[in-house]
């Protein structure tokens, strides 16, 4: 059956795949750096782009390239560059549309490296970003200027867990002549797809649910070729439209930064996250519910200060949430303690949950941001980022309820 007429689900399992040697059903593994041709000419024309093929795998690599279009069929369409890392691929791409001068606008309820990235790295190359409320639509607006090149959100802020409107600030965006670039990790395409949420270039840090097993590090960046590229804001991407048209940042993307900067998927980690994608639908029901019940449980223990999560109806971004992602909510949920020291004995005290940096993984995972990924950050910053010093961040398996539940409540009842 053709891709366009299969179900999101079907499309997990059979979408971009092309027949591999003797029958095979599985992405090969292209285990090479570089590949021969049979003579000089052969080789410039594909170095050229008079012929198409492969040259070397910082640049593209047959296993990548299937993973690539699998990723691309199931955000809606597009184009897509793999990566080594999620944080490689929003490297790449605001290096991309951005220069010298240039100014970000970004959500200011960020993962921790992302707002590194922003706040101290790309800094020093003198690219500014200003830090915005992503609920504040007045204030977004106010803040675009002559300089901002883009505007950047997460779906879901982690671990602030506040749900922007992102359809909304696609219009704001929009009407700024800047492309909305949304980090969609937290969501998935399960829970909706950059097409659907208005969004113009998608990004996944690839190691987290599409993968779904805490066994391979990447990231990828979908361009939906929605974005008009050909305005004076950017005329360094003037040789690239002339050429690609629509999907102008893909091409500037694929043949300068990705390839200079060199930050590929290796052959091996594209073929587990080709693997890992075929059960994201099944996993992400999982999550979600698992969440959503633990939620609940938190939510009535005395123990618990207070409890985030955008499934549970007196959030105050449950609408929002439930409107854009069809009734479900994520795997990610916060509650605080009251303290630090009591948020380490929850921690300490848990057994089936897994005290580490990562999300999106098959077990429960938990982790104290505050003394680790958000640990270098001021208080004002933490702030912003919605990071207290007894938030517990829980990213919630797909482990039976029942046991989750019961590890957090022998936890909890510990606590003196």
């Amino acid at each position: 059956m053709p891709d366009q007429t299969l179900h999101f689900e079907s499309l997990l399992v059979h979408g971009g795949l092309e027949p591999g040697p003797a029958g095979a059903t599985s992405v090969p593994i292209v285990q090479s750096s570089a590949f021969a041709y049979p003579t000089a000419e052969e080789l410039e024309d594909v170095f050229r782009g008079r012929a198409v093929g492969q040259v070397y795998t910082r640049i593209g690599n047959p296993t990548t390239e299937a993973l690539e279009r699998r990723l691309a069929l199931i955000e809606g369409g597009g184009t897509a560059i793999a990566t080594a890392s999620g944080m490689a691929a929003i490297t790449t791409a605001v290096l991309t549309i951005v220069r010298s001068g240039d100014e970000i606008l970004s959500s200011s309820s960020l993962f921790g490296g992302t707002f590194s990235l922003f706040r101290d790295t790309l800094s020093n190359y003198g690219i500014t970003t200003r830090f915005v409320d992503p609920l504040d639509l007045d204030g977004i607006r106010h803040a675009i200027n002559e300089r901002t090149r883009l505007l950047f959100v997460e779906t879901i802020g982690n671990p602030k867990l506040d749900v922007p409107d992102i359809p909304k600030l696609a219009e704001i965006a929009y009407e700024a002549e800047i492309p909305l670039v949304v980090d969609a990790t937290v969501t998935t395409p399960c829970l909706a797809t950059g097409a659907s949420l208005g969004a113009d270039i998608v990004i996944h840090s690839t190691s987290k649910y599409m993968n779904g097993t805490g066994t391979t590090i990447g990231g990828v960046i979908i361009d939906r070729g929605a974005f008009n590229w050909n305005t004076p804001k950017f005329p360094h991407f003037e040789s690239y439209h002339k050429k690609y048209r629509a999907f102008a940042f893909t091409a500037r993307a694929r043949k300068l930064v990705h390839k200079d900067v060199g930050a590929c998927a290796a052959p091996f980690s594209s073929f587990l996250l080709s693997e890992g994608i075929q059960t994201l639908a099944l996993r992400m029901e999982r999550h979600c519910s698992n969440a959503l019940a633990l939620a609940r449980f938190l939510k009535g223990h005395p123990k618990v200060a207070w409890i985030s999560y955008p499934g549970l109806e007196d959030s105050p971004h449950h609408q929002v949430a439930t409107r854009l992602y069809g009734g479900r909510y994520g795997g990610l949920l916060t509650f605080g303690t009251g303290d630090k020291a009591s948020a380490f004995r929850v921690i300490n005290g848990l057994r089936l949950a897994k005290n580490l940096a990562n999300i999106g993984d098959a077990k429960t995972l938990v982790i104290h941001p505050a003394s680790t990924i958000c640990c270098d950050y001021t208080p004002d910053e933490k702030g912003l980022m919605g990071v207290t010093e007894d938030l517990i961040r829980v990213s919630a398996g797909i482990e039976s309820p029942e046991d989750i539940i019961e590890d957090f409540k022998q936890a909890l009842d510990a606590i003196r």
